[in-house]
């Protein structure tokens, strides 16, 4: 085969066929006679269906994961060849590239196992699979990807095939009838087992999952039998006491789980013991759903009942669905501290993601140190209401038993916070609140003894903030409660006081909950998981009552009726409609939660005259019109905030057209082209030669 120089001699291919693979294609020698690979020219847009076909593959199926990626922007290179990149991609089989295997001469699943502590019959998944190709997105033509195999085979190092039906030694004499059980296998058996799925049901997914290697045969029904059986004992019996010590105990599953760790420190004299956990899966969330995204925090968890508190950072996935993608467990909230976990985690994902870089951060705690999410994140900063909300409407609901004043109360509590926006002064509205209630003793004490004296830092912050929608404390608030609920059960009560046993629920209960549900939404398995997961927020639940099904008094806009859908015979009222501190009769928002007929009622409200705005939208106004209310002989301080706000309405322009169009390269040619550095523009315009020269003239001489 005659090798090409120039990509212009390479013709652009677009398969017919939905999913397409190496076979389908035809590859060209390019590159030099010392150097050249197999590469083939497809149109961008057609990426994602070449690698269904690669992973696909009826004699190695697997799935290729981004082991390398770079990226660069338009404009970045004044001088450019054909092949230069505008987005780079190694993508790489999941069984390789390393090898778990060496050191033992025999894999664990192979004819005999090692001689290890863990009896269980788990095979590892990573092989030493040199199967790899790149995915160049071209600089000059971005609308074209050009492809390049370096190695076609899924074979070892050694050239023998390390994986799939062809491997006889994969796992014992008999892997032409006994299929390898892949990480994601062997992921959701785990998830089932730990959820409390009976052995029957989860035997029946797994079955179901092994026979996409292979066809159904008893001896792998056999096989996978005892595998699950052997599995599911494994898991019952498996306790977090590693030792009688709680700090030795969490120091041994420490060593035990590096690749889930990115922060430890052990408490000692001068510093504090903090420990940050973060699986590998929650590494791919972090950066498939927190990158150009939000991040939003839940972080003073189990504060009171806890040994150590618990802050749990968090993505919003495509439902927009809180997920956990970080947990820090400490009791130290210093800058210095938080500093030192949040730049290894930024690091982390920059690591597998480079671009990485988050749009926003929401907090939920005004005592929270601000700082350090900005020195590290550089974005801005969101408060969210939920945790203030949920703690005011508990607290109203328990120790006031009229449901009348319930509904006053609330409303004054809500008047409070509005005030900032309304010009009221705070001191006379909190002066009213406690005028007008004080035969509600226990309230009032507990208000004045908990929130009076910080009741200033909240209000400052939440007007110096920008707020969160109600849809994403909706979020928040609803990773909270199934936190609770895992963790705060009757039967591990006497455990509270223990890290190694909040670790233990954390990485086996909680992680595998909500892989579980990611992965039934994602494969849409698992019917039920993927329903209950689609409803397991107020937002969603919401959407599913319809208008009609709302009643708003036009002589009284203090009171709405929302009729139930699962018995039309019942109706829940919900006071004070259209505000964030709208109170409502069901078990759920009695409970202290944001129910979905508040939400569905404010959803209404918004487009209806006679309502306030939400405090969100108040926030943003507020902050709109400080920009407006700027003095013209401050002309410097006018100029740049009105450069901010241009440049905010920019970047909203480009979100709104990113979400509603099909062909992103139309946005592409539409950007502007960036200036090269200062130090090159010299350059611009000279021969390459020339230029070189005068760079090496320019050097000093190194004595």
């Amino acid at each position: 085969m005659a090798i090409i120089e120039s990509l212009e001699e390479i013709p652009v291919q677009n398969p017919q066929v939905e999913d397409f693979s190496w076979a389908d294609l035809t590859w060209t020698k390019f590159g030099t006679s010392e150097h050249h690979d197999d590469v083939a020219l497809i149109p961008y847009s057609r990426v994602d269906e070449f690698i269904i076909g690669e992973c696909s593959n009826a004699e190695c199926p697997t799935r290729f994961h981004i082991e390398r990626g770079r990226k660069r922007s338009r404009g970045s290179l004044k001088e450019f060849k054909s092949d230069e990149y505008l987005e780079y991609r190694l993508y790489w089989c999941s069984f390789g590239p390393e090898n778990y295997g060496e050191g033992g001469g025999v894999l664990p699943s192979r004819k005999y196992r090692l001689n290890t502590r863990n009896r269980a019959a788990r095979p590892q998944s990573m092989r030493g699979c040199t199967c790899h190709f790149v995915v160049k997105r071209l600089y000059a033509r971005p609308l074209l990807a050009l492809l390049i195999y370096n190695e076609r085979r899924h074979v070892n190092k050694a050239g023998f095939i390390c994986h799939g039906p062809l491997d006889r030694d994969a796992i014992g004499p008999g892997a032409k009838k006994i299929p390898y059980i892949s990480n994601e296998i062997q992921q959701q058996t785990m998830s089932m087992i730990y959820l409390g799925i009976p052995e029957e049901n989860v035997l029946e997914k797994h079955i179901e999952g092994i026979q996409r290697y292979c066809g159904s045969d008893a001896t792998v029904n056999s096989l996978a039998s005892q595998y699950v059986h052997k599995l599911g004992m494994i898991i019952k019996r498996s306790t977090h006491e590693l030792d009688l010590d709680d700090q030795a105990s969490i120091k041994i599953w420490a060593e035990r789980n590096k690749k889930s760790i990115f922060f430890y420190q052990e408490s000692s004299e001068t510093e504090q013991f903090m420990l940050g956990i973060q699986t590998e899966w929650q590494l791919q969330q972090l950066v498939r759903f927190g990158h150009g995204s939000l991040v939003a925090a839940d972080s003073t968890f189990g504060i009171k009942r806890l040994k150590y508190p618990l802050c749990t950072l968090l993505v919003f996935d495509s439902r927009h669905h809180a997920l956990p993608v970080a947990w820090i467990i400490s009791r130290s909230y210093l800058k210095s501290d938080v500093e030192k976990w949040m730049k290894i985690l930024l690091q982390r994902a920059q690591s597998v993601e480079p671009g990485f870089k988050i749009n926003g951060f929401i907090i939920d705690d005004a005592a929270t140190e601000i700082d350090p999410i900005r020195d590290t994140f550089c974005c801005p900063i969101l408060f969210s209401l939920w945790r203030v909300r949920r703690s005011w409407l508990r607290n109203v609901v328990k120790k006031c038993d009229n449901i009348e004043v319930q509904r006053e109360l609330f409303k004054c509590l809500g008047e409070v916070v509005y005030s900032i926006w309304d010009g009221v002064d705070t001191s006379k509205a909190l002066e009213r609140l406690t005028q007008d209630f004080v035969g509600q003793t226990a309230f009032m004490q507990y208000f004045t003894s908990t929130w009076l004296p910080k009741i200033e830092m909240w209000l400052s912050t939440i007007k110096s903030l920008p707020l969160a929608s109600q849809e994403a404390c909706g979020a928040i608030e609803a990773y909270h409660v199934k936190l609770k609920v895992k963790l705060f059960d009757d039967t591990h009560l006497g455990a509270l006081q223990r890290v190694d046993w909040l670790v233990h629920k954390l990485t086996t209960e909680l992680h595998s909950s909500y892989w579980l549900d990611r992965y039934a939404d994602e494969s849409d398995s698992f019917q039920n998981v993927k329903e209950e997961y689609i409803a397991s927020t107020s937002w969603h639940r919401a959407l599913e009552i319809p208008d009609s099904a709302v009643t708003l008094d036009e002589n009284d806009i203090l009171v709405a009726k929302v009729q139930s859908q699962k018995d039309t015979n019942v109706t829940r009222v919900v006071w004070n409609p259209g505000s964030e501190f709208a109170f409502c009769d069901c078990a759920w928002s009695l409970q202290g939660n944001l129910c979905k007929h508040i939400v569905k009622v404010n959803t209404i409200c918004e487009n209806r005259g006679g309502y306030g705005d939400s405090m969100s939208l108040r926030s943003l106004k507020e902050k709109l019109r400080n920009i407006k209310m700027k003095p013209m002989d401050d002309s410097i301080a006018l100029d740049l905030s009105m450069a901010l706000t241009l440049q905010m309405c920019e970047q909203i322009k480009q979100l709104v057209q990113l979400s509603g169009t099909d062909d992103i390269s139309n946005i592409v040619k539409d950007l502007p082209v960036k200036w090269g550095c200062k130090k090159g523009r010299t350059t611009i315009g000279i021969p390459a030669s020339i230029a070189a020269f005068i760079k090496k003239k320019s050097k000093k001489r190194k004595r």
